[in-house]
Order: C-alpha cells, then structure tokens, then sequence
C-alpha cells in the first residue's frame, strides 16, 4: 500500500525509498548529458569551423595548425557519452513487478546528467566564439606580415614583418584550454554524483 506523495510500505509499515516514478530520474540524467554535450559540441565545431574557413582563404596554410578548437569541441560529446552509459549502467530494472530504482539514486543521477551537460553546453558556447575570432585574428596577423614583407619591410615594422601569427596562435589556444576545462569540470562532478547509492532494502521508521 501506498500514500498519495508516493512512498510505499511494507508490512512492518516502514518506508520504501523506491517509487514508480524514480526510473524516470535516472533516464532523464542519461539524456541531459548526452543531449546537451552534444549541442555544445555542435555548436563549439560550427563556430569554429565559420572561423577556420574564413582564415583559409587568406592563409590556408594555417588551416591545419588551427584545427584544435574543433577537436576540443568534439570531446564535450564524449564527455556526455561517458556520463550517459555510466548513468544507464547504474539503473537497475524492476525485479518481481517491485521497482528496486531508489528515488535517492534517481535525483543523484539526474544532477549527474544535468551537470555534465550543461558544463559542455557552456564550454562549447565559449570554445566556439573564442575560436572564431581567435583563428580570424591568427589568419589576419599571418597576412599582414606577408603584406609586410612584400613591400619590403625587413624591420620590425610594429611587430608585423616578423610576426608569424604565433603570439595571437599561443593565446588562442590556452584560451581553448581554459574553456575545455569547464566541460571537464562538469565531467568529474559528474563522475562523482552518479556513485551516490541508497539501497532500496534500507527502511526508515514511520
């Protein structure tokens, strides 16, 4: 028997963590995670891309070496991915019509998911915007030294001739590092709440 807020006794009248509802929880934590990496690594590898195109046709020779905002986009959605089958792995299915998924490990898992995934949406907004005009500024310093040097300039000329866009290119990059960083964040705390556990024989007096 049950009461209307949805806990359920057994007949020494103790509480049964264990609701029908408590499965959903968990499934809700493996899609939050997946889903919203996803969308934050989506959206870090367009943006970036729009910026990696738009410095290829000035200097296409840098299109390799700034391809690395697009790779750390791509890894929000693995981060997702990892938290997902651990979350799913860790949803137990109901044994002899009794649902044994605590609402305890439910409401940890779903602040797993949530975590995780908004962490990567966040890290993939600021991976994108950085990266677009990172690699436009990179492009736009490598074709100004070249400008520089054709018209015959073998001085410093403000830091122009000899400038190679590494200075902008270093800056770029631990710019992506730091954003990255977020997602992994969100990854560990992740990793932690879904280890949260509360057994559904545990019972607590009425």
């Amino acid at each position: 028997m049950g009461d209307e807020q949805g806990y359920y006794y057994d007949d020494l009248n103790n509480y049964s963590l264990c609701p029908k509802w408590a499965p959903v929880l968990g499934f809700g934590g493996v899609v939050a995670a997946v889903v919203f990496a996803n969308i934050g690594g989506a959206y870090g590898t367009a943006k970036a891309g729009q910026g990696i195109m738009a410095m290829g046709i000035r200097s296409p020779e840098l299109l390799m070496k700034n391809i690395i905002p697009v790779v750390m986009a791509g890894v929000l959605g693995i981060y997702g991915l990892i938290v997902a089958v651990i979350l799913n792995g860790k949803i137990t299915k109901p044994a002899q019509q009794q649902i044994t998924y605590s609402q305890f490990n439910g409401f940890a898992h779903l602040a797993a998911g949530l975590c995780c995934g908004f962490s990567s949406l966040a890290s993939g907004l600021s991976i994108g915007i950085a990266a677009d005009a990172g690699t436009r500024a990179v492009g736009a310093q490598s074709a100004m030294a070249a400008s520089w040097k054709k018209m015959g300039f073998s001085g410093d000329a403000g830091g122009q001739a000899n400038g190679q866009g590494d200075a902008l290119f270093v800056g770029t990059v631990l710019i992506q590092v730091f954003a990255g960083n977020l997602g992994l964040y969100g990854l560990i705390a992740a990793l932690i709440l879904s280890q949260m556990d509360a057994q559904c024989g545990v019972y607590y007096d009425n």
